[in-house]
């Protein structure tokens, strides 16, 4: 399969970058609308960023940027992450602008932090009518990067007494969106006195984290 136009073009715009700063890349939260807090997880993705630039060797920014779902800034981003516990709302427009990002070769990860289920499954709709997400087996290779994860998700935090699942979204054989659910990744990406999580625990949730970022980085 070739490697869709918008990471191409990324790629490039990266290997100019990275002469000038001293990062390659940026990966940024969705900010949405709906009144569901876009912003959750404060210290989540900067936790994560830290993980694999040193223990995989990525090179991306330390903080991450915000972009909102109808902004032409989205295609700015290889990978966009996506939580919240409460409402979603996606206007036409915005739906549009986010299925165009994806079939260009974005990648999207929504993380589930309670509450976001029932919003979220209505709105990809919008995005992909044709489509519904579909729970990855275990031997898929995003369970499969650097970190193995035999039995799939790690289970983060109780909430329902439910198993944690992976759903994708498949637009012709390529993995456009990753949807975590009942695991609560990102808060395992968290500074550590927020939740007090063990660090085997939190450890799972980064390495579970880095092969999301990888997998989405890589495949062709």
């Amino acid at each position: 399969m070739k490697r869709p136009l918008l990471l191409c073009l990324f790629l490039l715009a990266g290997l100019t970058t990275s002469m000038a700063q001293m990062h390659s890349f940026k990966i940024a939260k969705l900010k949405y609308n709906g009144g569901g807090d876009w912003y959750a997880n404060k210290t989540s993705l900067p936790n994560l960023i830290r993980f694999c630039n040193q223990n995989l060797n990525m090179n991306m920014a330390a903080e991450e940027d915000v972009v909102e779902v109808g902004s032409p800034e989205l295609f700015s981003y290889p990978f966009v992450h996506m939580t919240g516990h409460g409402n979603v709302s996606f206007s036409a427009a915005e739906a549009q602008n986010l299925r165009t990002y994806l079939l260009a070769g974005g990648f999207l990860h929504i993380d589930d932090n309670y509450g976001l289920d029932q919003f979220i499954r209505k709105e990809m709709k919008k995005v992909f009518p044709e489509l519904d997400f579909v729970e990855l087996p275990f031997d898929h290779p995003i369970y499969r990067q650097k970190y193995k994860f035999t039995d799939g998700l790690p289970k983060i935090h109780e909430h329902d007494n439910k198993p944690p699942q992976g759903f994708g979204i498949l637009y012709e054989g390529r993995l456009v969106c990753f949807y975590t659910y009942e695991t609560d990744l990102g808060n395992g990406w968290e500074d550590q006195e927020i939740y007090n999580d063990p660090e085997p625990i939190r450890q799972q949730a980064l390495r579970m984290g880095a092969n999301i970022l990888t997998f989405a980085l890589t495949q062709e």
